[in-house]
């Protein structure tokens, strides 16, 4: 479908126009009609199927056609990161670009205090839209900072990372702060139980989209590399030798894991980096700035801090550990092959993580090529299930066991 075929206003088509946007996505589609019409809405999509046009287009229509009370907070977006913030900031620019009175201001943070007062006077002085991080909305909610007595749109983009981070209570808090009529709009990659549980509570007889997650492209090289702990460091050293080392992003799920393998990596010489959210801001806007301008050829980050990380020529992907999902999975490899490049994404499995590596194989239809240890680092676990029970069957005996004992000892001391 085309943008032109949907109800938006002209200050928003003129600038999708700018753009050189014709044909909606799938989630814009879907999605669009139905925050027109004032629904509230649940969308299950992951990054980089279009979900942040997909509310903002119909928000800013909205607000540049319809009559919403002036110098006051009409709209507020919530992300779990700064960067995803600046990008959602970003877009905003872009498509408000014909509205005079459309204003926002991003909200996040790790800046320093002239920022926070700049934040401060934007919003009293009613920006339109307010993007922030949930941590940063309550410093300045408690400082009575906000008035949001006249929301009209309220957005939770990637709630479940933002439920993952912890901010499950203050979520609710600000949602208590919102009228009634408040129009709420989640999106999540993944549809866990919290979720459910979160979109039954702050939700509205809400029009629910799924889309199914997408495979990755087929440019991209997927390998595998089944290895124990303390043989990824070798393994490493072994890609960056076969593969080279220029453009390279290494996912951790932790931040602990991160700062590790970064050290490791100097101690081989290689000019490498680490995004996690232990780093303020301008930290992060100076690693950032140094990968992509090519003073850092190895960037290591993590799960939740990668999903500010919007860079086209990125050669290899490589996976320290296993992704605990399928979307992360896509998500993390889908950071290399973009646009015309082609790439490579390569996953060290542990032993223990090879029922989780099976589970994305089934999603993905065909069994990922399988790149042996380097000699010298010893023998590799087997690439099968470990199987438990066994060791469930031996505990329960060895308890019945020594309960039999203990009751048969009271019972000779009582004798």
């Amino acid at each position: 479908m085309d943008f032109y075929n949907l109800d938006l206003s002209d200050n928003t088509l003129d600038a999708i126009d700018d753009m050189r946007w014709t044909t909606c996505t799938p989630i814009q589609e879907k999605c669009i009609p139905e925050i027109l019409a004032g629904k509230d809405l649940l969308g299950i999509a992951q990054t980089g199927t279009g979900k942040t046009a997909a509310y903002l287009l119909p928000i800013l229509s909205r607000l540049d056609e319809e009559d919403f009370p002036e110098d006051s907070i009409n709209c507020v977006i919530m992300s779990p990161t700064r960067e995803l913030a600046q990008q959602i900031d970003q877009a905003m620019q872009g498509f408000s670009y014909y509205m005079q009175d459309v204003s926002s201001v991003a909200v996040y943070g790790g800046n320093d205090g002239n920022r926070y007062e700049q934040e401060n006077r934007s919003m009293k002085m009613g920006a339109d839209v307010i993007i922030a991080t949930p941590g940063r909305l309550i410093s300045h909610i408690t400082m009575g900072n906000v008035d949001f007595s006249k929301v009209s749109f309220f957005v939770l983009d990637e709630a479940d990372r933002m439920l993952d981070m912890g901010f499950y209570d203050d979520i609710l808090s600000i949602t208590k702060l919102l009228p009634q009529t408040c129009q709420t709009i989640m999106f999540s990659a993944t549809m866990p139980t919290k979720i459910e549980e979160l979109a039954k509570t702050i939700l509205k007889e809400p029009t629910i989209i799924k889309l199914a997650v997408n495979k990755p492209a087929e440019k991209i090289k997927q390998i595998a590399c089944v290895c124990h702990e303390n043989q990824k460091v070798g393994v490493l050293k072994d890609i960056f030798r076969k593969y080279g080392k220029k453009r390279v992003i290494i996912f951790s799920c932790s931040k602990l894991k991160v700062k590790d393998i970064n050290r490791n990596l100097k101690t081989l010489h290689i000019n490498s980096g680490e995004m996690h959210s232990d780093l303020s801001q301008s930290e992060r806007d100076d690693v950032m700035f140094m990968f992509k301008s090519g003073q850092i050829d190895v960037l290591v980050a993590t799960d939740i801090v990668a999903r500010g990380i919007d860079i086209d020529d990125i050669s290899m992907v490589i996976n320290y550990d296993v992704p605990h999902d399928v979307e992360d999975y896509v998500h993390r490899i889908g950071r290399t092959a973009r646009a015309d490049h082609d790439g490579i994404a390569i996953t060290l499995v542990r032993g223990k993580e090879v029922s989780n590596f099976m589970d994305i194989e089934k999603f993905l239809g065909y069994v990922v090529e399988k790149m042996p240890l380097p000699q010298g680092l010893g023998k590799a676990p087997e690439y099968k299930i470990i199987s438990r029970k066994k060791q469930v069957n031996f505990k329960r005996k060895s308890k019945s066991s020594n309960y039999k004992n203990r009751k048969k000892y009271r019972r000779t001391k009582e004798q």
